[in-house]
């Protein structure tokens, strides 16, 4: 394996514990603290990061699992803006509706999916 994937894998296996620190966090306080936004952008730096490894080390821009994985982190850069709307709009540690709570949770799973099926495209080379 090209030593830029495998740093692409270690990157992302940190966007995956930054997301889910974040999400767990938002989903226990019901609120966006501090440290959610902090969690989330730092997860989506780490995802785009990644995702540039991953594409330089395999040579395509396009994939079945490549769009799968645009679409997650789309949907994670999504929630992330919302955060910081929400924030903006809210204040910091105001209560979050549940639909704000299940749109991130939904989103966080959909890209755990894609996380799971890139894990899985490489065990099966």
């Amino acid at each position: 394996m090209k030593p830029i994937l495998i740093v692409g894998i270690s990157i992302v296996n940190l966007a995956l514990i930054s997301y889910a620190t974040g999400i767990i966090i938002q989903s226990r306080k019901k609120s966006i603290t501090q440290q959610v936004l902090t969690f989330l952008t730092l997860g989506v730096i780490l995802d785009i990061t990644s995702t540039i490894c991953m594409i330089i080390g395999s040579g395509k821009v396009i994939s079945f699992h490549g769009i799968i994985g645009y679409l997650s982190l789309a949907g994670m850069l999504a929630d992330t803006v919302l955060s910081y709307l929400n924030v903006n709009k809210q204040g910091m540690n105001s209560v979050l509706s549940k639909n704000f709570i299940r749109w991130s949770q939904a989103a966080f799973f959909y890209w755990v999916l894609a996380y799971i099926t890139g894990a899985i495209l490489v065990m099966l080379r």
